[in-house]
């Protein structure tokens, strides 16, 4: 049979008019006012599901900044003093068994209990713990809930982030940013609902980041992060060729819509919706991203807080002005990834280097949405895919170490959006192993984030493959213990 035959067999009646009323709504949330809008299902809003939000949110927008490659709990935010007494001892096989060290490092002749090389203190009112490696995070001590109890079942990289990122360790999922986007739609009609930057560390070459970390799974592709490049153009084909004019460029997309319309009206396909939908954007994306990008209207104490990094595209700094300038302008999930962190060796040189790239312009992200009264309703999230072991890899001295991976206990932190600011949640033994109190699993982050944006995680699925899904698969639960009184 002619591959376009079978298409058009394969689309019976069910799947067709399902299929059609996701991708019809899924163009009406970036065609709003338009013809294509019009005649969206009436099963969605323009602005995302009908039925969302389900309840008063207390954030409406996400700003993720993922630290990719397992920062060390133990010399940042997870401190234990007593450690320092232990110094080289063996790690006791009862508090860390043979079965959870990993291939890389599970041959060594000794597992040395290694303290952190480096001073903690307590800061704000609150008297948080915080590493002397970050001093200006420190400052916004009051603001912040330290999660010390965060544990998760991957222990590699890959199948960490993609956890993180998607609720499975298997990849083909949606991630967060997506499903946001398909439950409560765009408040911008010049930006994306979603957008992705990465930066790379100055501690050591990160691990690889792959585009289905911002991917839309099995939602309807219109749903997926648009990531703004590290490095000329921030998205490609952005700026018009030499000799064509705007007037041009509208007559090109009017065309292309036409022939893909057409084309919809033989196939019914509803990722050509969703086609038309991305190319209409992308016009409106010429204008308002050289605006965006454009840092001259920043004043001179914004851009020297964030640090001197800022007006280098590609790095930590620069990234983190941006997120507050696509939030500003109702971009929905922003998501920030710094590679860098995974230090199996040389932890102390390569630990400084990471917080010298991210300390300064995260304080400074935090600050600039505090002045600007935007942080009440932005979440802000700090963290990697897991942690690292208390047992050093490779040889331990007084000045050099390493750490290998740890997916039992790991740190992470949230801000603004509805969270309770100056508190520690949940804790660790004595070698930071294990939680002993108040465990957080990667569902019960992603339960709480979609809770503090109006959606109970149970209730946002899509049915694929026979079943329905969600973020939170069949697991998670809303942390009410961190979220701000009156917001549970």
């Amino acid at each position: 049979m002619h591959p376009v035959r079978e298409l058009q067999t394969h689309l019976h009646r069910r799947h067709f008019f399902g299929r059609v009323g996701v991708g019809m709504a899924a163009l009406s949330t970036l065609l709003s006012g338009s013809s294509a809008a019009s005649a969206a299902s009436p099963a969605k809003s323009s602005r995302g599901l009908a039925e969302l939000p389900h309840f008063k949110p207390q954030a409406r927008r996400v700003i993720y900044l993922f630290q990719s490659g397992g920062p060390s709990q133990l010399d940042l935010l997870d401190y234990k003093p007593h450690l320092q007494q232990r110094f080289g001892e063996e790690v006791p096989q009862s508090i860390y068994p043979d079965e959870r060290k990993t291939t890389m490092s599970n041959a060594q002749a000794a597992f040395a209990t290694t303290p952190s090389l480096f001073a903690f203190h307590q800061r704000g009112e609150s008297g948080l713990w915080f590493s002397e490696l970050l001093q200006h995070t420190g400052q916004l001590a009051d603001e912040l809930c330290i999660v010390n109890s965060m544990h998760t079942p991957a222990i590699n990289h890959d199948p960490a982030i993609t956890m993180l990122q998607t609720g499975s360790q298997i990849p083909g999922r949606p991630s967060a940013g997506a499903w946001l986007s398909y439950g409560l739609g765009n408040e911008s009609s010049e930006l994306p609902a979603f957008v992705a930057m990465s930066s790379r560390g100055s501690g050591k070459t990160g691990q690889p980041l792959y585009d289905r970390l911002w991917g839309s799974g099995f939602l309807p592709s219109v749903h997926q992060g648009v990531k703004f490049r590290n490095q000329g153009a921030p998205v490609l084909d952005i700026y018009d060729p030499p000799g064509v004019d705007a007037q041009t460029r509208r007559a090109m997309l009017d065309y292309v819509r036409e022939l893909n319309e057409r084309k919809f009206q033989q196939m019914g396909d509803p990722e050509i919706q969703t086609r038309i939908a991305q190319y209409e954007l992308a016009g409106r994306m010429q204008a308002s991203v050289p605006e965006l990008t454009d840092f001259r209207q920043e004043s001179a104490a914004v851009l020297q807080a964030y640090g001197p990094d800022v007006k280098r595209q590609g790095s930590y700094a620069h990234n983190c002005l941006m997120a507050r300038r696509l939030a500003e302008r109702g971009v929905r999930f922003i998501q920030l990834f710094h590679q860098g962190w995974d230090q199996h060796n040389a932890l102390p040189n390569q630990i400084r280097k990471q917080c010298k790239d991210t300390d300064q312009a995260t304080a400074a992200l935090l600050k600039d949405l505090k002045s600007r009264g935007m942080l009440e309703d932005t979440l802000v999230i700090w963290g990697g895919e897991f942690g690292r072991t208390v047992y050093s890899q490779g040889k331990l001295t007084k000045q050099n170490y390493g750490r290998d991976h740890h997916g039992n206990c790991f740190s992470v932190w949230l801000a603004g959006g509805g969270i309770q600011g100056g508190m520690t949640y949940g804790k660790t033994d004595d070698y930071s192993v294990n939680v002993v109190e108040n465990g957080m699993e990667v569902h019960d982050l992603n339960a709480t984030m979609l809770h503090l944006m109006g959606i109970d995680h149970e209730r946002l699925v899509f049915p694929f493959q026979g079943r329905d899904f969600r973020l939170t698969d069949v697991h998670g639960r809303v942390v009410e213990e961190i979220l701000r009184v009156g917001n549970s």
